[in-house]
């Protein structure tokens, strides 16, 4: 059964394919053709034309000669989710003080398809690599926080989920076997906890723990990431752990006053 069989009754194919192709501009497509967007969206390029006129009109992208880039009103649509979930209130000052506790980085990222997305980061770091910004988007089978959102899925949904899973390396010590990553995802659950080194980007160690409903469901995970050259996973789980958890069940209790986010990581 094809996709739009499985799509319900109002889906407006034309709103899905402009929110694609804001979603298609990335670091390494910050300007693209009207070719290179049909190509990157899958679309024709009589429909890309369209879309890219729309979004030009609305304000959201712009065009240098034959080259379509994206404008600043984007960021508001993500701003309009950060100040509706008050994760400003809710999530950021239990960043700040793990940050001020350990130094380093902290984040707070949830699943979506394959990637994991991050809804909030705070750092005192300025290394050029991936980096864990609001919004930001990654691989969620090379991340500590992915692993631990996966860990947290019932058997059937995580062989479904790797079933559909096509993995790259992102580094010579990226994981990408699927069933040595399904083992390591189990270990995470038993653990509960995941420590990554270098398998997103080089330089990146991490320790993350799951954010748990009310319902005992995982819909979210919070790390603690530090350089790897500086700092080794054995420290961090000897070091981070404890608190970690904590911030994590401060963070999940805090869920139970704010309906919105709650809401909108239960999905």
């Amino acid at each position: 059964m094809s996709d739009d069989e499985n799509r319900p009754a109002g889906f407006v194919e034309a709103l899905a394919k402009g929110i694609a192709i804001l979603e298609s501009f990335d670091a390494s497509h910050s300007e693209m053709t009207l070719s290179e967007v049909a190509r990157r969206v899958d679309v024709s390029p009589a429909a890309a034309r369209r879309g890219l006129i729309t979004l030009i009109e609305l304000g959201y992208v712009g065009q240098n000669a034959k080259r379509f880039h994206l404008k600043p009103k984007v960021m508001a649509l993500g701003s309009s989710f950060y100040f509706a979930t008050r994760v400003d209130e809710i999530i950021l000052p239990d960043l700040r003080r793990l940050v001020e506790t350990f130094g380093d980085a902290a984040s707070v990222g949830t699943l979506n398809d394959h990637n994991v997305i991050y809804v909030a980061h705070y750092s005192q770091q300025r290394a050029r690599r991936a980096s864990a910004v609001v919004g930001a988007s990654y691989p969620a089978f090379a991340t500590s926080i992915g692993r631990v959102v996966l860990a947290g899925l019932p058997d059937d949904r995580l062989d479904q989920w790797l079933e559909t899973l096509s993995p790259v390396p992102l580094t010579s010590r990226t994981l990408i076997d699927k069933d040595a990553l399904r083992d390591e995802i189990l270990r995470v659950r038993e653990q509960g906890y995941a420590a990554t080194v270098d398998q997103l980007d080089y330089g990146i160690t991490a320790i993350a723990v799951p954010i748990v409903n009310e319902e005992g469901r995982t819909v979210a995970a919070i790390n603690s990431s530090g350089y790897s050259g500086m700092v080794a996973p054995e420290a961090l789980v000897s070091e981070r752990l404890h608190e970690l958890r904590a911030v994590a069940s401060s963070i999940a209790l805090q869920l139970g006053r704010y309906p919105t986010l709650r809401a909108v990581l239960g999905d």
